[in-house]
């Protein structure tokens, strides 16, 4: 602190473009849309800034809130699939021989190198009816109706029918998937930067004492990668509560989130008054996580100070 009061011009040179740069890119964008939220349409273009409170009232009414409870079921699902299945993942490469480990967090962050769109629409044909998992189902349906006819059993045959493709796309279950497969690195990678530091001969010891591998598991390892958990958990959850993308390419109409209501506000309706309403309830709703995340970390901070 003393080398910044002595050197003041260095202080200013390095902090001022960030600060410049989040002010005018950031703060007061959000700003103006901020303000746009106590506005009211007086035509189709012309707005007017009254302070009404009409579009927050607007954003409550039930049909609004029905989205916006879906758009949390969708993001509470995505999270605890995400740490279902990246958990284990975490753990695997934190248990792998150290040559490996690279590699594996490698695999990981790959995604991130490829464009949101291209992945989705990667993710269309392997979804779709004529996509590769229906391609492999089908092959297994006909596989097993062969073996069956070889065993003298043709008329056991797998339903008697032809396989009939499922329907994966455009639907809540493929908003789901979707949004496992774009979040599940943010879920991974906290997981796996606390499970590093895990104290192996913990768990060690607990087996020497008589604890199964699931009980060590339960009472070890978890209790340990709770930070890592509850901070994947918020960087799953929040930008899960407002993608856009994925529910517009792979839902249905009845699959729509929040974020797709807010973009036909300011596009589709051109109502940017209650659309900056609705951003704002979302954000909101964002503080209010990040909120309790600090307040954990502070309770956290003070068991441990204990």
């Amino acid at each position: 602190m003393e080398s910044w009061r002595r050197n003041p011009l260095v202080f200013w040179m390095v902090g001022l473009p960030p600060t410049a740069w989040l002010l005018l890119f950031f703060l007061l964008p959000l700003g103006l849309i901020w303000i746009l939220s106590f506005a009211e349409l007086r035509g189709l273009l012309d707005m007017e800034v009254t302070g009404t409170l009409d579009n927050y009232a607007r954003a409550l009414d039930p049909l609004y809130l029905q989205i916006f409870a879906k758009s949390f079921l969708f993001a509470a699902i995505t999270t605890v699939v995400s740490l279902v299945f990246g958990f284990p993942v975490a753990l695997a490469i934190v248990f792998a021989p150290p040559r490996w480990r690279a590699l594996l967090l490698l695999l990981v962050i790959l995604p991130f190198w490829t464009n949101l769109l291209i992945r989705t629409y990667a993710l269309i044909a392997v979804l779709r009816t004529r996509g590769f998992v229906n391609f492999t189902l089908e092959w297994l349906w006909d596989q097993g109706n062969t073996v069956l006819a070889l065993l003298g059993l043709g008329s056991y045959q797998l339903l008697g029918e032809r396989f009939e493709p499922l329907e994966l796309l455009y639907n809540n279950t493929a908003v789901v998937i979707g949004l496992v497969y774009v979040h599940l690195p943010f879920m991974v990678l906290p997981l796996y930067a606390s499970l590093e530091k895990l104290d192996r001969s913990l768990i060690e010891a607990a087996l020497d004492l008589g604890a199964s591998q699931v009980r060590a598991m339960r009472t070890i390892v978890v209790p340990l990668a709770l930070p890592g958990i509850v901070s994947g958990s918020i960087l799953v959850f929040i930008p899960a509560l407002g993608s856009f993308l994925t529910p517009d390419l792979l839902g249905g109409t009845d699959s729509q989130m929040i974020a797709n209501v807010i973009e036909r506000q300011f596009k589709s309706a051109n109502d940017w008054p209650f659309g900056a309403a609705l951003s704002f309830l979302l954000m909101y709703l964002t503080f209010a996580a990040l909120a309790l995340r600090a307040l954990y970390g502070r309770r956290a901070a003070r068991r441990g100070a204990a």
